[in-house]
């Protein structure tokens, strides 16, 4: 606690340089106060208030996106990916020229065999495109004409941490911003009293074994912080410390942050730091935060049939029906990327049973939002999507039964859904193998998603950067390509 030499460490040569370009006059003070002039020095973007782009790359198609993330990675096979033929190799060993020595996980890797495993679960087509859907999913039966079906999105990783990471973040390497926090970095939000970027975490289903999930995957990374996502608790306040403590009213807050924020402009001037602008930008949001939550969070006027659509949990908060319906409300306020993760599909053993448990609450609330925002006239500009971060293996995990069986991590091919926000309606796209093994039409890397994702946003890309470490970053790295074939 000694303020003197605690000041005395920043009295280094950058801090020479910092003190005399903020004494240059009051046009580079202007420049300094620009948060967004310290992202690209080489090539600054043109900046204003709604983010780091001045103008979109290209007519947007969606004004905002909803994720709905199946951490812990769902079964396509027993979910979107038929396999009729998968019938006559039960308990036969997968091909080797099926599998072609490529990697599998520890878990599986020391199985004497690797036993085909068809899904016990009946599959029926639906809709004008005739899609093929698991008895899982009565619900996404019905509203299948107004989806896009990818059945194959692949990736590199084969672990969830460094998977979740990696689609989260275009790295397997945590520390890179998320998407949510390029969007809000590059298009900001329409709303000014809640953030543009918003998680919400879903309480577990009975007997659940979740893997865990981290605050970095919808972090900032080296993006400004006020980009982070911002989680909402499902008990208590929404966010810590939303509440006035006793005895401090509205008008005493007010003068308090206008006081914190003249002194932290104050350090500013001084010491350069972009983080403060970001600290004041935070504290600024949570005052409105104080108001715009609790009008978020109150469901009491949604109509009974509203209601009902999302079936009997929605009344209960931090459940997946809950916080699909709160993903609507956000998307009414024009927040721009909303994030609601589901997890407990990591099932290694007894899988039929276990997604006989989630699967309804993903259908039910799933096909509800998609409804819910049509009826709104939301659906045309919000892009919705629905996947986890790989999918499961045609083999059986352990000991495999007419009735039962577990899968394995399988990066190869995996299925997501998309809707709305300008993408194809009624589409199936790409095809696996008959072991949904391997991809063999119309590959979708995870990096292409992503681009396909900001591409509906109205940005490039290639063209959404920040320079960081002497590098400019961007969310896909150097990959990725927009899946044109799928958008309207």
């Amino acid at each position: 606690m000694a303020p003197f030499l605690d000041d005395m460490q920043f009295h280094t040569r950058r801090y020479f340089f910092n003190r005399a370009a903020a004494g240059l006059g009051g046009a580079a003070l202007a420049s300094c106060l620009n948060p967004q002039a310290f992202a690209n020095t080489a090539a600054p973007p043109p900046v204003d208030a709604a983010g780091a782009l001045k103008t979109f790359h290209h007519k947007p198609t969606a004004k905002r996106v909803i994720w709905l993330f199946m951490a812990d990675a769902p079964s396509q096979l027993d979910l979107f990916d038929h396999k009729p033929k998968l019938a006559e190799y039960f308990d036969k060993d997968l091909p080797d020229s099926i599998r072609n020595g490529q990697r599998i996980t520890t878990m599986t890797s020391g199985q004497t065999r690797f036993p085909c495993a068809p899904s016990v679960f009946k599959f029926a087509q639906h809709g004008q495109s005739g899609a093929w859907l698991s008895e899982l999913l009565p619900n996404i039966s019905k509203i299948v004409d107004d989806i896009t079906i990818v059945k194959t999105v692949n990736t590199e990783a084969i672990n969830h941490d460094p998977a979740i990471t990696y689609i989260q973040t275009g790295s397997q390497i945590p520390g890179r911003p998320s998407m949510g926090a390029w969007a809000s970095y590059g298009i900001g939000s329409p709303n000014e009293n809640l953030p543009s970027f918003v998680v919400l975490v879903s309480r577990l289903s009975n007997g659940a074994t979740p893997q865990a999930l981290f605050s970095r995957l919808w972090g900032s990374g080296f993006l400004p912080t006020r980009h982070a996502g911002v989680s909402l608790r499902s008990s208590g306040d929404p966010v810590l410390y939303l509440s006035d403590p006793a005895g401090v009213d509205k008008e005493t807050r007010r003068r308090m942050l206008d006081g914190l924020a003249e002194l932290n402009q104050q350090r500013y001037a001084e010491m350069g730091d972009p983080e403060i602008v970001s600290r004041i930008a935070q504290y600024e949001m949570a005052f409105k935060m104080q108001t715009s939550v609790p009008d978020l969070t109150d469901i009491s006027k949604e109509p009974k049939e509203v209601l009902d659509m999302y079936g009997p949990d929605v009344t209960s908060p931090g459940t997946f029906a809950y916080n699909c319906l709160l993903a609507r409300r956000l998307a009414e306020r024009g927040v721009r990327f909303t994030q609601v993760f589901l997890r407990g599909w990591d099932h290694h053993g007894s899988l039929p049973g276990n997604i006989r448990n989630l699967a309804p609450q993903s259908d039910k609330a799933s096909a509800a939002l998609i409804w819910d925002l049509k009826r709104l006239g939301l659906l045309d500009d919000t892009l919705v999507v629905w996947g986890g971060e790989f999918g499961r293996t045609v083999y059986s995990q352990g000991t495999l039964t007419k009735d039962n069986y577990g899968r394995d991590h399988h990066p190869r091919n995996f299925t997501m859904w998309m809707a709305g926000g300008g993408v194809k309606k009624g589409l199936v796209y790409g095809e696996t193998d008959d072991f949904s093994y391997n991809v063999v039409d119309k590959p979708v890397h995870i990096h292409d998603l992503n681009a396909t994702i900001l591409h509906c946003l109205g940005v490039n890309h290639e063209q959404l950067t920040y320079k960081f470490q002497g590098r400019d970053f961007r969310l896909t790295d150097v990959h990725g390509k927009v899946v044109s074939d799928i958008l309207a």
